[in-house]
């Protein structure tokens, strides 16, 4: 795959997706299976068996191993078999590779990369979550079709919102005011103040204000594929303080990007907010506004990948907005060359 940081955690799915069974989905172009093991624990493995390459997640769940559905064989948790029908002895390479796994946030997070560089610790934090008088909501998983970096751009350009969330997020009093970009390592931000502004169609939702409005949004990006959006709408005339901010309605907006494939990624999204705690018709409204603010992203990025694809140009214009999208991808780019350039010794010498 171009441009991919295979030492990275990266959502496989929300833990409610997991059942008893096995659960598939395709990574950085490799598949995966991932299943529940006695213990609770999951385990995560190349999804092709050992003996045909038969997908293992057509198989089932026994006795704390994967069987596959067309001989039998069985797999533990570390991708070695351990039992073949028919036969006392395991052959030397009837094992598939493993994968380092771990759940936290409400997700499974899978390491593609080197094994012994897998540490939890490297998952993203999440603002907020789990701390008194803050809620949090998981959407329903989406595929959007185009490469992950042109999302990445995507979600870290403030500019877009105006004409392709109208109906949401959009703010036209907003569209001329030029964002302030900060980059440091393992991070860069985009944002932007509003000021005396009505507030957006979403906020007159969630909060009666009482004339204008200040609204912030502040759109980190911590690379390879964690997005952050810190949105912050507070009546005007305020001093932009922490308490004051959190007085108004304040929301962390996270999106995980799990490339697919060069053409395809699993879009992930948590949101994190200070207001309607416990409100589960605010829950299932904000589901809804959202998951459709992410997919009318979706049909923009897929337009996008097509005509990219057909040309074989990524762009022909500049625009000033491009700033901060063209910092995210630049240091994605940096990531990734570091990344293969680790591996490249390894994969000689094994050749």
């Amino acid at each position: 795959m171009e441009h991919v940081v295979r030492n990275a955690w990266y959502v496989l799915g929300w833990t409610a997706e997991i059942g008893t069974g096995p659960f598939a989905r395709r990574v950085l172009d490799e598949p995966v299976v991932a299943f529940r093991q006695r213990d609770g624990r999951l385990a995560a493995l190349l999804d092709r068996c050992a003996h045909r390459l038969v997908p293992l997640s057509l198989g089932s769940v026994v006795d704390d191993t994967l069987q596959c559905g067309y001989h039998g064989l069985r797999y533990d948790g570390t991708g070695a078999c351990v039992h073949v029908p028919g036969q006392p002895n395991v052959p030397p390479a009837a094992r598939v590779r493993s994968f380092p796994i771990t759940e936290r946030y409400g997700a499974a997070w899978i390491w593609m990369g080197d094994t012994e560089r897998a540490d939890p610790r490297l998952i993203p934090a999440i603002e907020r979550y789990g701390a008194p008088g803050w809620t949090v909501i998981w959407g329903a998983p989406q595929h959007h079709r185009s490469h992950y970096l042109n999302i990445v751009e995507n979600l870290q350009d403030p500019a877009h919102t105006t004409y392709v969330h109208p109906g949401t997020i959009g703010n036209p009093a907003s569209s001329d005011i030029p964002p302030v970009i900060e980059e440091s390592e393992g991070h860069i931000v985009t944002y932007r103040w509003t000021l005396d502004a009505e507030p957006p169609p979403i906020d007159r939702k969630n909060a009666n204000f009482s004339g204008l409005a200040d609204r912030c949004q502040y759109y980190h990006f911590f690379p390879p594929c964690t997005s952050r959006v810190d949105v912050v709408t507070m009546q005007a005339g305020q001093e932009h303080t922490e308490a004051n901010m959190d007085r108004g309605l304040r929301a962390f907006s996270y999106k995980f990007l799990t490339p697919e494939t060069d053409t395809a990624t699993h879009f992930f999204w948590l949101h994190v907010r200070n207001f309607g705690v416990g409100d589960k018709e605010l829950d299932e409204r904000l589901m809804r506004d959202m998951g459709r603010t992410f997919e009318e992203d979706n049909v923009i990025v897929s337009a996008m990948q097509r005509e990219q694809d057909a040309t074989g140009v990524r762009q022909l214009a500049w625009l000033r907005i491009d700033a901060g999208p063209s910092r995210a991808r630049r240091m994605i780019e940096k990531m990734a060359a570091a990344d293969s350039a680790a591996a490249a010794p390894a994969t000689s010498m094994a050749s």
